[in-house]
């Protein structure tokens, strides 16, 4: 009894701690909860202020005007940033012929066939992030689908993860190629880079992802596409954008 009130005891006062951060933070920027910035706004405030001491992610969270629900309302799709930010720290590539791969990242890559397929199959394990295969190599992997697919780690057409052009496949996810994908409640949300970026990268990177939102809108999503837009650094509030800017 006395260690399970210890342990409660030392949550609350982790939970008191990380909330008098948190306030901290919120009080140390001084934005307008209900007043829309244009991002370049938006980037000076979130760069001017000190909330950790690490090298924070900048991310974006968009709602959009699509039903969840509706399978064919569903925004998938890839963009590369023109200030690159590596989303992926781990690559596998399924093929039954190895490639040879000029890696300048730090990108970790892996290469597997049919072994590699059983192996997964056998432990329900996936360590990558992102995964490439050709489309001989599909029918193989429809054994391992309902591991991949609910991890999002199925490759897919759309996705353009499934390619004959492996390589180049490789060297688009090394400039920081990344997805994306609504979520349940008809969010998305994507990192577009760190607080060390400049303001101006970061609103060119917004404008790059805004554009890939626009290309993978569905025909069937009617009446306003980008609802609300917010960005915020990892330890950050959310700063509201106005999306007429955009």
């Amino acid at each position: 009894m006395t260690h399970k009130k210890d342990t409660k005891t030392k949550k609350t006062k982790q939970i008191k701690v990380l909330h008098k951060q948190a306030t901290k933070i919120n009080t140390n920027i001084h934005t307008n909860a209900k007043k829309l910035y244009n991002p370049s706004e938006a980037f000076d405030i979130i760069k001017s202020k000190k909330t950790s001491k690490f090298d924070e992610t900048i991310e974006v969270h968009c709602k959009l005007g699509i039903d969840p629900r509706d399978g064919e309302q569903q925004v998938r799709g890839n963009v590369t940033l023109s200030t690159p930010l590596l989303r992926y720290k781990k690559l596998t590539i399924f093929t039954d012929e190895p490639i040879t791969i000029a890696n300048k990242t730090a990108l970790e890559i892996t290469q597997g066939g049919q072994e590699l397929i059983n192996l997964i199959k056998q432990t329900g394990k996936c360590d990558f992030d992102i995964a490439i295969a050709k489309p001989a190599m599909m029918p193989k992997l429809a054994g391992i689908a309902k591991i991949l697919g609910p991890k999002g780690l199925m490759p897919a057409i759309k996705n353009e993860t499934v390619t004959n052009n492996l390589a180049a496949a490789v060297n688009e996810i090394q400039k920081g190629k990344m997805q994306f994908k609504n979520d349940n409640t008809a969010n998305v949300h994507v990192p577009i880079g760190k607080k060390s970026f400049t303001a101006d990268q970061l609103s060119e990177n917004l404008q790059i992802l805004i554009q890939a939102l626009k290309k993978s809108k569905p025909n069937s999503s009617k009446g306003s596409y980008i609802k609300s837009l917010t960005v915020c650094s990892t330890m950050g509030p959310g700063i509201k954008i106005n999306t007429s800017t955009l």
